[in-house]
């Protein structure tokens, strides 16, 4: 069935239902796990502003490798960097690059309005990537407000 997974996280409580579902699903089927965490950045006209420092996105990948091997699933991590208008893209490049045949990423909920004016990069890279891309529902406890 798989035999690479490629779970995509960002900073927010959400990241914890990717991280489970991926390392489920590799439980299952004897997978490996690459974990992938862009630390992104907003372009201005005057300037690229990160989002995340490199020390609090190399935690949050460190985190998830780390509760992936404590399971016993095979892990290991990317770091990259991006512009937001990127990250699907990137995601969608690094799993094809790393040979996964699923890609695992978490929806964040937004209205109509807000989605219409900052699409989701769960839809986008459904959208665009050559990998099957699986929604990882949120916990009512991941939600964020």
């Amino acid at each position: 069935m798989f035999q690479h997974i490629l779970v995509a996280i960002d900073p927010s409580p959400a990241r914890r239902s990717a991280i489970r579902l991926a390392g489920d699903l590799a439980l299952l089927t004897h997978a490996k796990v690459s974990v992938l965490h862009i630390a992104a950045s907003a372009a201005s006209i005057a300037a690229v502003l990160p989002l995340e420092d490199d020390a609090e996105a190399k935690a949050v990948l460190d985190e998830a490798v780390a509760e992936l091997r404590e399971r016993g699933v095979p892990a290991d991590g990317t770091l990259a960097h991006g512009l937001t208008t990127q990250i699907p893209t990137t995601i969608s490049t690094v799993a094809e690059e790393a040979g996964a045949d699923l890609i695992v990423i978490s929806p964040h909920h937004r209205n109509s309005v807000e989605a219409f004016f900052n699409p989701r990069v769960s839809d986008a890279v459904a959208h665009a990537s050559r990998v099957a891309v699986l929604l990882a529902p949120e916990g009512p406890d991941e939600q964020e407000n």
